[in-house]
């Protein structure tokens, strides 16, 4: 029987063992961490009861994703949950732009600028399972879906900057700003739009989710539908040499390249060695979670019914600060992600002490705190906010990295939104998860399709493992 072994079990590794144990390949997979999890860990932190995500929290790409879409999670308990509004943008003057599932919705609470934003975002959800097909593989490929790859990459390729100049007003223009910003990157560059459209155009038709119980569930999930078809996971063991490993026919590597080309050592050819090693990370995140006694007293009525909150105020200040932590810089006011999952999924919170999530963009390997200037930011657009906090768990990018050795410097995106590397990811290659060594394969988030629980990266790694052994996926 061809055996796999799979190391780290992230979304993306869970789901490379999913693919693999559906087509009967005898699969094992390595953990290093007690849990199973990487990046959709779920903990009580503060209180019993009160549950908060570790690291990503909010899933409208994993929601849409084909892979996912394809396996029947929800036997094994995963439940996506929506709030009622999916995003909102506070401004200074107490008003906030408001992002919901619904293009019709969002477009008509933008007034002037809505007409620009339905045609958008309109021409890129109207057949999205075509768009996901070509976007979530490799982008150096000839699209199965030509006319819409080609709508959306005509936009994607586009910087952020110059894209937002297609709304007029200041609510749409900081609105995309803030999305866009989850690219991590200086938004004045080219490819800074695809990211952005991508979380928009996904969530415009799944709406930005939130796991039931936290983001644990993803992982859980993933776990039982692997056990159901015969692959286990081992917990508690750290790779650190492949020559620690059983003889196996398929290795694959849930783990950013730095650490493949340590685990694999002198086996790896040259050429990908250094490649590998000179993958570039981009900037941290800095991460406070709170425990918050009652709601957050923001001053926009809609941020109150929001599950993702982005604080950065007008465009402009966005553009800023992203400009300013990928030079290195620590923003005065850095952009602030808030997640209020318990908008959407009220058990995560324990009586009227409701988990707060949330993190600033820092620097990369950042060494200072941010929590002082992420707490400001909220009471910029809540006043009274401190007095409601009861608890909090900070994590810098230094604890970030060592809860998650694959968020290097703090980089939780798995690389450098750079647009060489949004091309070329983890290298220039035909096929960009083969090592080089035959049956050896990189798939974390540091291959396309890039970051997020959709388990795409899994799922491709797994495909072309499969097929250099000629052996037929069973999805």
């Amino acid at each position: 029987m061809t055996s796999a072994i799979v190391v780290g079990s992230g979304p993306n590794g869970l789901a490379a063992a999913v693919y693999l144990a559906r087509a009967g390949v005898e699969v094992t997979v390595l953990e290093a961490s007690s849990e199973v999890g990487g990046g959709t860990k779920s903990a009580e932190m503060m209180l019993p009861g009160l549950v908060h995500d570790l690291c990503s929290a909010v899933h409208p790409v994993a929601a849409a994703s084909p892979f996912l879409r394809s396996l029947d999670l929800e036997a094994h308990g995963l439940r996506w949950c929506a709030p009622l509004v999916d995003c909102a943008h506070p401004l200074d003057d107490g008003t906030a732009a408001v992002l919901y599932r619904s293009v019709d919705q969002t477009a008509h609470g933008l007034g002037a600028d809505g007409e620009r934003w339905r045609r958008l975002f309109a021409a890129l959800t109207d057949d999205l399972d075509a768009l996901l097909s070509d976007v979530t593989q490799p982008l150096l490929r000839v699209p199965r879906h030509p006319l819409s790859a080609a709508r959306f990459g005509a936009a994607a390729a586009t910087p952020a900057t110059v894209l937002g100049r297609l709304w007029r007003g200041e609510p749409a223009r900081a609105l995309w700003a803030g999305v866009a910003a989850h690219a991590l990157h200086r938004l004045d560059r080219p490819m800074t739009s695809a990211v952005g459209l991508l979380i928009l155009a996904t969530g415009h038709v799944h709406g930005w989710v939130v796991a039931q119980g936290g983001s644990q569930a993803i992982a859980d999930a993933l776990a039982a539908e692997l056990a159901a078809h015969g692959g286990r996971v081992e917990t508690g063991v750290r790779v650190r040499s492949s020559a620690e490993l059983p003889p196996t026919d398929l290795l694959l590597l849930d783990v950013s390249p730095a650490a493949a080309a340590d685990i694999l050592g002198d086996r790896l050819p040259a050429r990908v060695a250094r490649a590998y090693r000179r993958f570039r990370h981009g900037p941290a995140a800095f991460k406070v979670d709170f425990a918050v006694d009652g709601d957050v007293p923001w001053r926009a009525a809609a941020a109150a019914d929001a599950g993702t909150v982005h604080l950065g105020g007008s465009a402009a200040e966005v553009f800023a600060c992203e400009l300013a932590t990928h030079r290195g810089r620590m923003p005065e006011r850095p952009f602030v992600l808030v997640g209020q999952q318990y908008r959407a999924d009220p058990s995560r919170s324990a009586g009227t002490i409701h988990p707060l999530w949330s993190y600033a963009h820092v620097p990369h390997g950042y060494t200072g705190d941010a929590t002082e200037a992420i707490v400001a930011q909220i009471e910029r657009f809540a006043p009274g906010f401190r007095e409601r906090i009861v608890g909090t768990a900070v994590r810098s990018t230094t604890e970030m990295a060592a809860h998650n050795p694959n968020h290097v410097g703090g980089d939780i995106l798995g690389g450098a939104s750079s647009p060489l590397q949004l091309l070329f990811r983890p290298r220039a290659a035909a096929d960009p998860y083969f090592t080089g060594i035959a049956g050896t394969y990189l798939c974390s988030a540091s291959t396309p399709p890039g970051a997020g629980a959709h388990g795409m990266c899994g799922a491709n790694a797994a495909t072309r493992a499969l097929a250099s052994l000629n052996i037929a996926p069973s999805v």
